[in-house]
């Protein structure tokens, strides 16, 4: 028996499936004998090459001079194994001195791609960074298996979904290996028809052309709205929504898409099924809430009358007015929340504008940020808004215009932010 010969052996053996964090370590001794506890001497390390002796030496749960026992070993090769660094572990101890035998994962020492053409490989290496694949790292099939799936995903995004990407591993010098991925893009597939069902008030082309997916046209070349995408279609569904909710059609719901491709993965189907309902006119609208005696001017800024057909378009521009008017007045958080109701019999809806104009605030400080060349100075001196005065949205829309003219800058934003401990001020 080796426990006789004075060496004692734990060994954790990894599965297939990836199951080897919940497997069963073998016992010290065979038939499944347990071995005695006993006291460390020393700790020897053996099999190293790329990882430092501190890193295992940090995930065993025993030093020189405690007591190691046969949980602390199924610990130990655990977590050994869960760093990602090791194919192989083995635990033994001779004549009190616990020695660790790894075996190392190769590290990838070459990344390349075969038959690409779509895309640029260095965009390609650094998504597949992103899943843990990248060359000098250890190799992993799991997330060599991860990474052939987001090479298909980047192809299935720009229409290739016959992409097929097959990935060879070669072994090389001193523990490493090469990765190829082998790509076959195969034709790209086009959107090649769009029905829309269930509408009655407008024309199916009149619908598309709110669209970006497009069957192919002269300007499919530049604008590609003939590939679908999944991002394109949703934004679509939401310009079909805003068009017929401008239109007075609050009933409106687009009921299910259906996507398909052809057999050979050359052509794509879209099938929109919409549902209108009916058309909807204004009964009333009015104001509610804070007015702050401000109803009148309010009241001059709403786009929608009594009698108009519904907008959800104006009505955003209502409380949009409203809301910049009260910025005016120092009332940087204004909420305004339209309470609809509904008569479907007379097929008309009756709007309340429930106005919360916050607390008053004004501007304890102005911060100027990502200006990494042009001095504060500059910027300030174009500020119409004034540090220790009422906030004021207008002065705030004038400022940015004006710093927008002066050409120094490619973007400009202005945000306004609470003061914890001082309530009444902004900014």
């Amino acid at each position: 028996m080796e426990s006789k010969r004075g060496s004692r052996l734990i060994r954790h053996k990894r599965i297939s499936l990836g199951l080897l964090a919940s497997a069963v370590i073998a016992a010290w001794s065979p038939a499944g004998w347990a071995a005695d506890p006993f006291v460390v001497k020393d700790i020897r390390v053996e099999g190293l090459q790329r990882v430092e002796p501190g890193t295992v030496f940090g995930y065993l749960p025993v030093r020189v001079g405690e007591t190691f026992t046969d949980d602390k070993g199924a610990d130990a090769i655990r977590a050994l194994y869960n760093t990602g660094f090791f194919k192989d572990v083995q635990i033994r101890a001779e004549d009190g001195v616990l020695v660790v035998q790894v075996e190392e994962r190769p590290a990838i020492s070459q990344l390349e791609f075969v038959g690409i053409k779509e895309f640029d490989k260095d965009t390609l290496r650094r998504s597949l960074r992103a899943v843990g694949v990248a060359e000098a790292r250890y190799y992993d099939k799991a997330l060599i298996d991860k990474a052939e799936q987001e090479l298909k995903r980047q192809y299935v995004a720009r229409g290739y979904y016959a992409a097929d990407v097959q990935t060879t591993v070669t072994p090389v010098d001193r523990n490493r290996v090469s990765v190829v991925f082998n790509v076959e893009e195969g034709p790209v597939a086009k959107i090649k028809q769009i029905n829309i069902v269930g509408n009655k008030a407008f024309k199916e082309s009149t619908l598309r052309d709110e669209m970006q997916l497009s069957t192919p046209n002269w300007l499919s070349w530049y604008t590609k709205n003939d590939l679908y995408s999944k991002q394109k279609l949703t934004a679509d569904l939401e310009a079909l929504r805003s068009y017929y909710l401008n239109r007075g059609y609050l009933e409106f719901a687009i009921e299910s898409t259906q996507v398909s491709i052809t057999p050979d993965k050359k052509d794509i189907y879209l099938t929109l099924n919409i549902k209108e309902g009916d058309q909807y006119k204004v009964s009333d609208i009015r104001l509610a809430g804070e007015l702050l005696g401000k109803q009148e001017e309010m009241e001059k800024l709403l786009q929608l009358k009594k009698g108009d057909i519904f907008s959800s378009e104006k009505l955003t521009g209502s409380t949009k007015a409203i809301t910049d008017l009260l910025g005016t007045y120092g009332y940087a958080f204004t909420t305004i929340n339209p309470q609809p109701q509904i008569d479907q019999e007379k097929r008309e809806v009756a709007l309340t504008l429930m106005v919360d104009p916050g607390r008053r605030v004004y501007v304890r400080r102005v911060n100027v940020v990502g200006n990494s060349k042009t001095r504060d100075e500059v910027v300030r001196r174009e500020m119409r808004q004034m540090e220790s005065s009422w906030f004021d949205s207008e002065k705030l829309q004038q400022s940015q215009a004006r710093i927008n003219r002066t050409g120094y800058f490619t973007d400009t934003n202005i945000t306004t932010e609470d003061v914890p401990a001082r309530p009444t001020r902004s900014m």
